[in-house]
């Protein structure tokens, strides 16, 4: 072997090396036995350096330089996202920059709840740590018309009342209470789908007019058929020019949660009592479900008038208030 085919031989051997170092420190994990997974939350505004080197102090990896040369090699530079990530000692650097520079961080759930109104709402996110009372204020004036084509006939001086859609949401570490509110937003114009849409314009009323009564049916009644049937009476107030008379819009008033409303309170002088003035009230009382919404948009005609709900549940429906006085007095004494 000559001089030359030496120090070929040498290089080979040295890049051999280098080669086989690489793929230790990278594919091969610091831990091969299991090992207990961490959650590590990756700050806002950390690069790969600051990530690397506390990985290495908490003792998930072995090389806080292999970790940065491989996000360069594998074309992830500028990718690592904030946010918690469920990792463990058994996973290997190229398992690790992968997840972080794809984002799959823990989620956690959520809850709206159907019938809640925006102060219920602001209060459960603001105990989650998600939103605080100015911001989402904040987010409510905001016009997203031009984001969500339901919200154009939604008056520009009224808040989202009524369109923030109850569902369970994933959310994860480090979104803002805005990307939150514009997932319910999301949700909302999935479910309010092109065949609602139609009917909607078939019947030449507003999304907004839906949503409004469909707020108060959210109060009223809990099931599907029900509320297909109340949802037919408020609209035989409506025709009629009588007052929707609903207990559930003095609530709103009051920040109340009274089965009835006292006498006293159906004289507050508020564009959301139903008992003072007729048609719908200025704006949603609650921010309904979808069968609440689907009752009123497809409601079941009737000659009722009144209903009331009885001790045991069951909803009594009257088509005279002479019948509605003595169910009153049979259904509720």
């Amino acid at each position: 072997m000559n001089k030359v085919e030496r120090i070929y031989l040498y290089i080979l051997i040295i890049v051999g090396i280098v080669l086989a170092f690489y793929w230790y420190e990278i594919y091969v994990p610091k831990n091969i036995f299991p090992s207990q997974n961490i959650e590590y939350i990756a700050p806002k505004g950390w690069g790969d350096e600051e990530i690397s080197d506390e990985l290495q102090k908490i003792g998930i990896i072995k090389n806080n330089y292999a970790f940065r040369a491989y996000v360069i090699i594998s074309g992830n530079n500028g990718k690592i996202q904030a946010g918690k990530y469920l990792l463990s000692a058994n996973m290997p650097i190229s398992e690790i920059v992968e997840k972080m520079a794809k984002g799959k961080v823990v989620k956690e759930s959520i809850t709206i709840l159907e019938g809640w109104n925006l102060k219920q709402i602001t209060d459960y996110l603001i105990e989650k740590n998600i939103c605080n009372q100015d911001e989402f204020s904040q987010i409510n004036k905001k016009d997203f018309s031009n984001e969500f084509l339901f919200l154009e006939d939604k008056p520009k001086d009224l808040s989202l009342e009524g369109y923030i859609f109850p569902d369970t949401y994933e959310i994860s570490i480090g979104e803002t209470c805005e990307q939150i509110i514009k997932k319910s937003l999301n949700n909302f114009a999935k479910k309010i789908n092109q065949e609602f849409i139609l009917e909607i314009i078939r019947q030449k009323k507003s999304v907004f007019d839906i949503i409004r009564l469909a707020s108060i049916l959210e109060k009223e009644v809990a099931s599907l058929k029900d509320k297909k049937i109340v949802a037919g009476i408020l609209n035989n107030r409506l025709e009629s020019g009588m007052p929707l008379q609903v207990d559930s819009s003095i609530n709103y008033i009051t920040g109340k949660n009274d089965a009835g409303a006292l006498i006293v309170d159906t004289k507050i002088d508020s564009p959301y009592n139903t008992y003072k003035y007729a048609g719908l009230p200025l704006g949603p009382i609650s921010n309904p479900g979808l069968d609440s919404i689907t009752a009123v948009i497809y409601p079941t005609e009737s000659n009722y008038f009144y209903y009331l709900s009885a001790k045991d549940g069951t909803t009594i429906f009257s088509r005279t208030l002479q019948e509605h006085n003595l169910a009153r007095v049979k259904y509720l004494k």
